[in-house]
């Protein structure tokens, strides 16, 4: 359960952090009012989440994700095509992840 409060934590920062744009620098108040209500999601949901796992962890994990879950969003809905130095960041990134997820003796499995 508890990978899926991160997961779910993820997209719901991701639905939120994608509707920056969209608020208008916040002038805008339905896409205002969803980014806050998908942050405070986000937010809680990242609390149940550090019930079994480390806070470094479970942040590390919900940033970086959400970093390219983000870029992927900005590509379909903004049309904002990341250049070859994004892609070899973002991949670094998951790498970062997946070697925390496969070798950290603090994540319990």
């Amino acid at each position: 359960m508890t990978y899926l409060y991160l997961a779910l934590a993820i997209a719901a920062e991701v639905a939120g952090t994608s509707l920056l744009k969209a608020t208008g620098e916040f002038t805008k108040l339905v896409p205002t009012a969803f980014l806050v209500i998908f942050y405070c999601i986000s937010f809680w949901l990242m609390t149940l989440a550090l019930r079994d796992l480390p806070l470094g962890v479970v942040y590390a994990v919900w940033s970086g994700l959400g970093i390219v879950l983000v870029a992927v969003v900005g590509a379909f809905v903004y049309k904002e095509i990341p250049d070859l130095a994004s892609l070899i960041g973002m991949a670094l990134i998951i790498s970062g992840v997946v070697v925390m997820h496969l070798f950290s003796t603090s994540i319990k499995h």
